[in-house]
């Protein structure tokens, strides 16, 4: 059972911070669907891997949970992952002057994902694989009947 919000718990404490789930940065969704920045911010099915590598390359604290969104419809393990980041000190100032609010840490994680390597090899091979496994379908069947 989730407990209610605790003021008394410290910014470092771990349910403090804010939770980012792969389905906010989704270029495929809508906005009622979950997404929380516009297209042009968003990436195509980003997964949890991707959005914690990037926030630790930035230098925030990261801890990664096993879990899903509640508007997702695919129970597949690449639509799973939550990302929690510690945004503020104890005191409540700003971990990191660079990144002050949930939408910066969005904006910064919109304009870095497609940019990591893994992302770079997956834009051009796609076309052609689809094409020689639509070419190869053409002659099975089971004949006439």
């Amino acid at each position: 059972m989730a407990l209610a919000f605790s003021d008394s718990k410290l910014h470092s404490d771990r349910e403090r911070w804010i939770c980012i789930y792969p389905i906010y940065l989704n270029s495929k969704r809508t906005l009622a669907q979950g997404r929380k920045l516009a297209k042009n911010n968003c990436v195509e099915d980003p997964t949890h891997q991707e959005i914690r590598d990037v926030l630790t390359a930035a230098g925030l604290t990261v801890g990664v949970e096993n879990k899903l969104h509640s508007r997702e419809r695919s129970k597949e393990l690449l639509y799973r992952g939550r990302i929690r980041v510690q945004l503020k000190n104890d005191d409540g100032t700003p971990l990191h002057s660079n990144f002050p609010t949930r939408d910066s840490i969005l904006l910064h994680l919109g304009k870095t994902i497609p940019n990591l390597k893994t992302r770079q090899g997956k834009q051009h091979p796609e076309p052609s694989s689809q094409q020689s496994s639509t070419s190869s379908k053409k002659g099975k069947g089971k004949g006439r009947r």
